[in-house]
Formats: structure tokens, C-alpha cells, sequence
């Protein structure tokens, strides 16, 4: 399960025009690494902690109060609110830790850390913040504005903005936010994607980046989309728990990692998951600005955009779980055939002579050669043989003189004098599960066809039976899939034939399609569930919890 070329991460040694950026770049919405891309900018000497740059921010900000993040989950900073403290505190007291990290280094860190919350504690008490004896080392400046079109009230480091400079390649677009990433230690982000696209600038430092194109999601287990945290991923790269999130063992194969120096600039995409982890006293800014496919989304369209996103989500899930079976062993026409019957008949018993009558009249000469057993293709007649076997295995037929009436895929059958039908278990939605949807499956379209004459013809109550009685949601995709197939390779007139003899095995042809139709329905909402959950971390089976 490789990463597509077409998703593959881009690198440029040279700055493109804002104009091939934009055209070429951003519009294929894959991420790209820009070797050098701020290297003008005064920030990266200014800001530089190994030459005075912390001194400097003390000056130039210091009286800004920021908001600092504190995890419970240290080294870690889950997007869940729950998971870490936000402490407002002025921007000099967070610089002035960074100088104590710099200047003791490794040494003694467990006494420094001690020291570290107890200024802390003591910088934001007049704030009415508790940091507990037991808070984590890192503490991170996350997203903290220099920048903010949509809420200029909230912006605290706008003083900063004079050291740095829109990247030449951003200059047509509206910014929304330009934002400062600064942390003391050693961090990591959890697993998430942001809803603009993103240009990430490391000022000083280093990090390390690793992504996932939109289409890993599955993979990664997103967090309810009802939930604060929506957009985060809700599993760990490092160990998995693979018996809660199966899925998992494939994120992986979808990530690339880049490696992100002072000085370079890495494009993410909106919707692209990413992790980031960040070197002791990394400083980075970042640049958020909405792509044209948001920008163009009228409000009054959402509605059926959605409807439009999670039908091909659905078809989607639905052909993957039909194309999962590719490597199923063929129908084996050489093999042995089991006995159609205990005696090796037709069910005569149940076959109205009127109806085969009317059945032969309704066909062509080449169509009603094709019905007649001694005359079919080997491959054509074991599967008739292997069809009428396992009607008679799981389907109980206890009075072939009355009709079969329709009933869902959960009841047992009851016809019209009693419990007629008894209907076996099987896997009702999943191919490799059911031995009627494999058989269908493994036919071309006209063998298919061959084969539902010579049922009609020679068999019509046991037909009747497996439609009613053993079509289970996946087996009806699948034959109705091999119907459009038919309708393609063959004429009108063959095509008409071919359902009026059908649909006459059936004493209430209206339950027939009922029957097909309720199965595909049924087969289509199990893969809706399927996408509630892979994408939105929505378990269907589960109520959404009270607030």
C-alpha cells in the first residue's frame, strides 16, 4: 500500500513566483518543502536563541501576556482541551525559562523542572492559575497570534510582526492568521489536520514532520466530529493498541516524514494529517489562509454538498468491500457437480405448466437453448447445480404448492400455511461470507444470465426461494451490479425478454424487486455506517454521549 506519486511531498531549492505556487502547488493540494524560503527574514537572527535572540524577545515582547500549554500527557499536547492546561502568563517569564533551559542544558533537569513550576506558579498567580507539583517539563507556546484578520482583539505578539515577512510565494493570498510555535523542551503534536492551508516556517531549530494525505483517514481514527477535538487523530503512532484500532496497522504505509531546518518553509494542505515534533527551543511561524474550494462554498450549498461527499464516500466503501474478493478462487467448472436435487429432477412439483409455457413463448430460440440443462456451458450449469444446492440446504421448503412470500433479512420465512421456509445464517454483508454472492460474483455478466434462465426454466419455486429467502444485502448488490453489466452488452429486445422471463418465476413480481431493492438499501446503509465511522469517528452503534 504505497503513497501514490500524486500524493508524494515536493521539494524546491529555488522560491517558485506566487503565480506557478498557486497553479501548480497549492491547486494539486500536496504538501511541499521550500529549502531557505524566509532566509531574509531579520527574525532569524534576531530570534536566534544561540546568538542573544531570547534576550531580544524579552525586550521586544516581554510585557505581552501569551497563553502557555501544559500537558498532562507531556511530551505530548493532544488537541483535547482535556488533556493540557492553558496559563496565561507574560511572554518574558516563558523566554526567561527558555534561557534557564538553554544555559543548564541536561544538567540537573529534574531540580530545574522543580524550579521552573515554582516560578511559574508564582508568575500567574495574580491570574488565579494552579500548576501542581506534579506538571510536565515542556511547556509550549501553541499558535499564539502575531496576526489575526478574523479576530484582531485576540492577537498578543503583534509586536513581532516587524521581524518577519510574508514569503513571496503567499503574496496574492488573504491571510487569516500568522501565528508563533514556540516551545522549551522537546514537544510533540498530535496527530491532526487544520481546515486551512498552512505554511509552516522554522525561525530556529528544528522539526520533524510527518503526514498523511486526507485519504488515510480510515487508518488514522479520527475523533467524533461532534467532539471538541474533531480533528485530531485519536490513535498513537508509536505501539498502537491494533485490538482497539485495527485499521491502524496500515497508517504507516501512508505517512511521509520531512525534516524542517531555520530557514525552510513546509506547504500542508488543508485536510493533510500531520504530526510535529520539535527540538528543544525550536521557534516557528506559521502562516493560515483559506483555500479557493472553502472560499468558493456557498453557505446555502453545505447541505447538499454533503449529501453529494457522503454518497461517494458510500460507493466508495461499497466497491471496496465488493473488490476486496478480486482473489477469490473461480467457479471450478471441471469440479465435480453436487446432485441438484435428491433425486437429480427439476422441482416439476412446483412448476405451473402454463408458466413454462408462457416462459418458452416469451423467448427467442437462441435465448431457449440456453435454458435447457443439457445444453448449457459447464460453467453455467455448476453453477446451477451449486445455486439450487444451497437453496435446498439452508431454505427449508415444506409445501411447494404454495406461493413464497417476501420477508426481510432478519425473519425467518413463514408462507401461507405455516413455517414454510427456514433460512440459514450467513455473513449477510460480506462477500467471502456468502456462497450465493460468490458465485455471482465469479460470473460474467451473460453466464450469469445463462444460468438465471436455466433457474427460471427448470427450477422456478427454488428460484423463487433463494430471491426471497437466501438474497442477503451483499448478494442483491452484487446481482443487480451484474444486471447493469447485462443491460450494456446485450440489445433492448434481449434485455426486455430477459426480465419478463425472469420476474415470471415469481408469484408476486413486485416482492421479487422488493426483495432486490431492500437488499441492495440494506447493503448501502451498512457502508454508510461503515464511512460514519472510518471518517467522522461516528459509531452509529453507539448514542452520543450527554453533556
Amino acid at each position: 500500500m504505497e503513497v501514490s506519486p500524486h500524493v508524494r511531498v515536493r521539494r524546491f531549492e529555488q522560491l517558485p513566483s506566487s503565480t506557478l505556487f498557486t497553479s501548480q502547488i497549492e491547486s494539486m493540494n500536496v504538501p511541499a518543502v521550500f529549502s531557505g524560503c524566509i532566509k531574509d527574514w531579520e527574525a532569524l537572527v534576531k530570534w536566534n536563541p544561540a546568538s542573544g535572540g531570547l534576550h531580544y524577545l524579552q525586550e521586544r515582547a516581554g510585557s505581552c501576556i501569551v497563553e502557555a500549554m501544559l500537558s498532562r500527557d507531556a511530551p505530548i499536547f493532544y488537541g483535547d482541551i482535556r488533556s493540557h492546561e492553558r496559563v496565561p502568563l507574560p511572554f518574558a517569564t516563558f523566554v526567561g525559562f527558555c534561557k534557564q533551559r538553554l544555559k543548564h542544558g541536561n544538567a540537573d533537569s529534574s531540580a530545574y523542572c522543580d524550579n521552573e513550576r515554582h516560578q511559574l506558579a508564582e508568575s500567574v498567580a495574580e491570574q488565579d492559575a494552579i500548576i501542581s507539583d506534579d506538571a510536565p517539563q515542556p511547556i509550549y507556546l501553541a499558535q499564539v497570534p502575531i496576526m489575526n484578520s478574523e479576530d484582531k482583539g485576540r492577537v498578543q505578539l503583534e509586536t513581532l510582526v516587524e521581524d518577519i515577512h510574508k514569503p513571496t510565494i503567499l503574496e496574492t493570498k488573504e491571510l487569516a492568521s500568522v501565528n508563533l510555535w514556540m516551545n522549551n523542551a522537546q514537544t510533540r503534536s498530535s496527530t491532526h489536520y487544520d481546515p486551512h492551508h498552512n505554511l509552516l516556517c522554522v525561525v530556529a531549530g528544528s522539526k520533524k514532520v510527518v503526514l498523511w494525505p486526507p485519504s488515510a483517514c480510515p487508518s488514522l481514527y479520527p475523533m467524533p466530529i461532534y467532539g471538541e477535538a474533531s480533528n485530531h487523530s485519536a490513535v498513537g503512532l508509536e505501539n498502537p493498541d491494533l485490538s482497539s484500532y485495527p485499521r491502524a496497522k496500515d497508517s504507516m504505509e501512508y505517512c511521509q516524514k520531512v525534516t524542517l531546518h531555520a530557514g525552510d518553509a513546509l506547504f500542508i494542505p488543508e485536510g493533510w494529517f500531520h504530526q510535529v515534533d520539535s527540538e528543544n527551543l525550536t521557534i516557528a511561524v506559521n502562516f493560515w489562509w483559506r483555500s479557493n474550494i472553502m472560499s468558493g462554498m456557498l453557505e446555502h450549498m453545505d447541505a447538499y454538498y454533503l449529501r453529494r461527499i457522503l454518497r461517494r464516500l458510500v460507493d466508495n466503501e461499497m466497491n471496496q468491500v465488493l473488490h476486496r474478493a478480486s482473489s477469490l478462487d473461480k467457479v471450478n467448472p471441471h469440479r465435480h457437480a453436487c446432485e441438484l436435487l435428491s433425486n437429480g429432477e427439476r422441482d416439476d412439483k412446483s412448476l405451473d405448466e402454463d408458466q413454462s409455457h408462457e416462459t418458452q413463448g416469451l423467448l427467442g430460440k437462441d435465448l431457449l437453448g440456453r435454458c435447457q440443462l443439457d445444453q448449457m456451458e459447464p460453467l453455467a450449469l455448476q453453477a446451477v447445480h451449486e445455486l439450487v444446492s444451497l437453496v435446498h440446504q439452508e431454505v427449508n421448503i415444506g409445501d411447494h404448492g404454495q406461493p413464497v412470500q417476501s420477508i426481510s433479512t432478519s425473519d425467518s420465512a413463514v408462507g401461507m400455511k405455516g413455517e414454510c421456509y427456514k433460512v440459514g445464517k450467513s455473513n449477510i454483508f460480506i462477500l467471502e461470507g456468502d456462497p450465493v454472492a460468490q458465485i455471482f460474483w465469479n460470473l460474467d455478466p451473460l453466464t450469469l444470465r445463462d444460468v438465471l434462465l436455466g433457474m427460471v426454466h427448470n427450477f422456478p419455486r427454488t428460484l423463487e426461494a433463494m430471491i426471497l429467502h437466501l438474497l442477503s444485502p451483499v448478494a442483491a448488490e452484487v446481482l443487480t451490479r451484474k444486471f447493469d453489466s447485462i443491460d450494456q452488452l446485450t440489445s433492448e429486445e434481449d434485455r426486455n425478454k430477459f426480465y419478463q422471463v425472469f420476474y415470471s418465476a415469481f408469484h408476486d413480481q413486485f416482492a421479487a424487486m422488493d426483495a432486490l431493492l431492500n437488499g441492495k438499501e440494506s447493503f448501502a446503509f451498512l457502508s454508510f455506517k461503515n464511512v460514519l465511522d472510518k471518517y467522522l469517528g461516528v459509531n452509529s452503534d453507539i448514542p452520543k454521549p450527554s453533556v
